[in-house]
């Protein structure tokens, strides 16, 4: 069902971790459990391996015999999708929980990949405190079992540097209220302040899911008709051929060809994302960044690029619609969850060592030093997690305004598709209309002409 390909990079890391122990060799115990989890290239950010790290030694020590091996894979989002389709895949090399994205569950539940846990949480009586939006998120779409435990959410925004805005003459705090005051921000910083990216959209293949997320989605889901701007569910088919669709790619030619934006071989190149979130920003190169909740964590002191004055230099403002029509802001949302192989080899323990990092605590704990929203209503009426981060209570207001993706076995192609379009546009090798047009096809072509529908 997935059209992803297998690099070789992919084939290395499966390779690696059949070495280290993910496998069934004759030292495959029932009391071993292997966890998978994303780690980023070429940043030093370990906070979720920090936090992980004493919940294992927790765990061991209440369960005497029992041993959970942690298994980092190092890839960017993209590749990770890949990398851990490919372990799944194989009994050798399945792990016993794997960290998966909300937004391609469904497509690897159709690939077979995933085990049902509604055995498990329907005698679990945390799972009545998750939000149930987000135990939607892990519901598969054609059968309605429940396939992964939410490990949080987020909302997106504009990130902004204070300090700069002062030297462009810009006021603080600041609330744009159209697409047009976004780009005359921009504008304004890059005539007054030489030396700085005016505005970060993600707008390329390989930023993935973040050109698809803060960058189109961020965008097309401000224009008119908002629910229905990507996908149809009423008639249950994929909209192509939609103006809102245009106008979004109209405003990446405006960020990129106007020269609003980073340099194109930033802006193009792997882990970009990693170099807006531990330099351009921290070392006051970028003015605006269209960006999520969890950026704080490349600040903290856990986090890849330390910065203690995050909190006085960077300021928040929601995304406004494209003409401040409605509430007048969007964000979008999305977040990982916990699941279970379906071929791996120690499910039931795998569940009680889910339980004992989806605690009360534990999951306070993991929102504020992950810098994510929580996805339990005890946990996001706690005031630890409000006071927790400065940034806390801006992001967790933005839920009302917030959409979530279509998590239907064609997102992964349909996303594909939203990234090529915009990085034909920010490049410049395309027009927003002919790379609409090209989206078009290919979202046809993937999901099948029946299964579109023209948008308004």
């Amino acid at each position: 069902m997935r059209s992803r390909l297998l690099t070789g990079a992919a084939i290395a890391v499966a390779t690696a971790l059949a070495v280290t122990g993910c496998s069934t060799s004759s030292g495959s115990s029932s009391k071993t459990i292997k966890v998978v989890y994303k780690q980023n290239p070429n940043n030093g950010n370990k906070v979720q391996a920090n936090y992980l790290a004493p919940m294992v030694k927790a765990f061991e020590k209440a369960n005497p015999g029992t041993h959970v091996q942690l298994v980092p894979v190092t890839a960017s989002d993209s590749d990770y999708f890949t990398k851990i389709d490919l372990l799944m895949k194989s009994p050798a090399t399945a792990p016993d929980l794997v960290y998966e994205d909300t937004a391609v569950i469904n497509s690897d539940i159709a690939a077979g990949l995933l085990k049902p846990m509604d055995p498990y949480v329907s005698t679990w009586s945390d799972w009545a405190q998750f939000e149930d939006v987000s135990k939607g998120s892990v519901k598969g779409f054609s059968d309605g079992k429940t396939y992964g435990v939410p490990d949080g959410t987020d909302t997106r925004g504009i990130w902004y540097n204070k300090q700069i805005f002062a030297k462009a003459g810009i006021s603080v705090p600041w609330q744009p209220k159209t697409w047009d005051d976004v780009l005359a921000a921009a504008k304004q910083v890059k005539a007054k302040v030489p030396g700085v990216a005016p505005l970060n959209l993600y707008s390329s293949v390989a930023s993935g899911e973040a050109s698809s997320m803060q960058g189109m989605e961020m965008l097309l889901y401000g224009t008119p008709p908002a629910r229905d701007s990507q996908y149809d569910w009423t008639k249950k088919k994929w909209v192509t051929a939609s103006q809102g669709f245009k106008d979004a790619l109209d405003f990446v030619h405006s960020v990129y060809g106007g020269g609003l934006g980073p340099s194109l071989q930033q802006a193009l190149g792997a882990n970009f994302s990693d170099t807006v979130g531990t330099q351009l920003l921290p070392q006051g190169k970028l003015a605006m960044d269209i960006d999520g909740s969890w950026m704080p964590n490349n600040w903290l002191p856990s986090g890849g690029a330390p910065w203690k004055d995050w909190s006085s230099v960077m300021g928040v403002a929601p995304m406004p619609t494209q003409h401040g029509q409605g509430s007048g802001k969007i964000s979008m949302s999305g977040g990982f969850a916990w699941s279970i192989p379906a071929k791996a080899k120690n499910p039931d323990l795998a569940f009680k060592f889910l339980k004992s990092i989806q605690t009360e605590s534990a999951a306070a704990k993991w929102d504020v030093v992950n810098a994510q929203i929580p996805v339990r209503k005890d946990v996001a009426a706690d005031p630890t997690f409000i006071k927790g981060l400065p940034s806390n209570k801006f992001f967790t207001d933005l839920v009302p305004d917030t959409f979530y993706r279509p998590s239907l076995p064609a997102y992964n192609q349909v996303s594909t598709a939203t990234q090529k379009a915009m990085e034909a546009v920010a490049s410049g090798q395309s027009s927003a209309e002919k790379a609409a047009s090209a989206y078009d096809n290919e979202v046809a072509a993937a999901v099948g002409s029946g299964s579109t529908v023209k948008g308004s």
